[in-house]
């Protein structure tokens, strides 16, 4: 790894084996790598050529390689290193999951000794509150490492993707959550902006999970749990630019694709890789 400064670091966190669904989770990484040179690095202005032409090119990026094996107890003090150590040399890092576990090694990996004033934004349709170590389970493993649930911002929660007692975990926690109804009523631009000064409101780095199955399952075919009735592309794309614009955010990490289970286009992976561009333009943008 470099020892100079970059703008933006990407890692892969592979990680798969406690996911409580099948997954080759464990695979995306290296797919969304493969993906990304499809795309130009151009940042179009709303009025086109009038209003400027951005691009990513002028940003310093690193790829930090993937973390091997970062399931486990062990593999996540690896994961959780390794991302500190990109967190160190750059100004935002780019996790790519694997399952959602990896938000834990993400979060806490960029957050250090801050930990007590950070604050966490997910784009996800399930609260991810369950009991036990598994991707359904890395918010309440924040809350209970230090994270406040007042400085948590859940959008997307889906109806008929949680159970009751989950529900209650979020009140109890004081977490704020933006059900997946009213996303259209708001823009995503003002939900996200809400989202991150609630969770920047104690001064300390914010951390966003986009855990993609927060889409509609006819965009994120390849997400095991993604269901029709989800977000669009566009608004999971919004909100990874958001992210990347916002100075609080540190780190993104992008969450449970399956590319092995992915529409033969290859759809969600694409993206995925896209979700990846657009926290890049936003941090060119800041």
């Amino acid at each position: 790894m470099p020892g100079a400064h970059v703008d933006l670091a990407m890692i892969g966190l592979p990680a798969w084996r406690t996911s409580l669904s099948t997954t080759n989770a464990g695979e995306t990484p290296d797919a969304i790598r493969a993906v990304l040179p499809r795309y130009s690095d151009a940042i179009i202005g709303d009025r086109g050529v009038r209003d400027g032409i951005r691009s990513i090119a002028d940003l310093t990026i690193v790829d930090c390689g993937n973390v091997h094996e970062p399931d486990g107890p062990e593999g996540e003090k690896r994961a959780l290193a390794a991302v500190a150590r990109a967190a160190g040399l750059a100004d935002m890092v780019v996790a790519l999951g694997g399952d959602n576990s990896v938000t834990v090694a993400s979060a806490l990996g960029t957050w250090g000794g801050a930990l007590p004033s950070a604050g966490l934004v997910t784009l996800d349709a399930h609260y991810d509150l369950r009991d036990g170590v598994n991707n359904g389970s890395p918010v309440r493993r924040l809350v209970e490492a230090g994270l406040a649930g007042t400085r948590i911002v859940q959008i997307g929660i889906a109806d008929f993707a949680n159970s009751r007692r989950y529900a209650e975990r979020a009140r109890d926690y004081g977490i704020t959550v933006v059900h997946r109804d009213e996303l259209h009523r708001r823009p995503m631009s003002d939900v996200m902006a809400e989202a991150l000064d609630i969770a920047g409101s104690g001064g300390g780095p914010v951390h966003v999970d986009l855990d993609v199955d927060v889409c509609d399952r006819s965009v994120a075919p390849g997400c095991p749990a993604s269901v029709p009735g989800g977000i669009s592309a566009y608004e999971l794309r919004l909100a990874a630019r958001a992210a990347g614009a916002d100075r609080r955010v540190r780190s993104v990490d992008i969450a449970e694709v399956d590319s092995t289970a992915d529409a033969e286009d290859g759809r969600t992976v694409r993206l995925a890789a896209l979700c990846v561009l657009e926290v890049a333009a936003g941090l060119a943008l800041r």
